[in-house]
């Protein structure tokens, strides 16, 4: 089989990647958390849920995640150089001008 489209990441992978393009947790209730990343001159504003009571976010949460960030799947996978890995995408810390 081939290498999945959208790899499973953890709950604190996904944190990690939402901290590292300007989300801040904002509130959780039970086991989900909301992320929020306020609107800027760039970007609209972005909330993200995220199930932490979860081993592992399948491939269907995780569409569904990077969907909510306004972030491509490269964008999203490459924050952190163990998602990008994952993923199968370069590294990169910050997100482009005009991204």
């Amino acid at each position: 089989m081939g290498q999945r489209r959208f790899p499973p990441l953890t709950p604190d992978e996904v944190e990690a990647i939402l901290r590292a393009r300007g989300f801040e947790k904002k509130r959780q209730e039970g086991s989900y958390a909301q992320w929020e990343r306020a609107a800027d001159g760039r970007r609209l504003r972005s909330i993200v849920t995220v199930d932490v009571s979860r081993a592992e976010c399948r491939e269907d949460l995780m569409k569904s995640m990077i969907r909510q960030s306004n972030l491509t799947r490269d964008q999203f996978y490459s924050a952190t150089k163990r998602t990008a890995r994952k993923a199968n995408v370069g590294f990169c810390a910050t997100l482009e001008a005009g991204a």
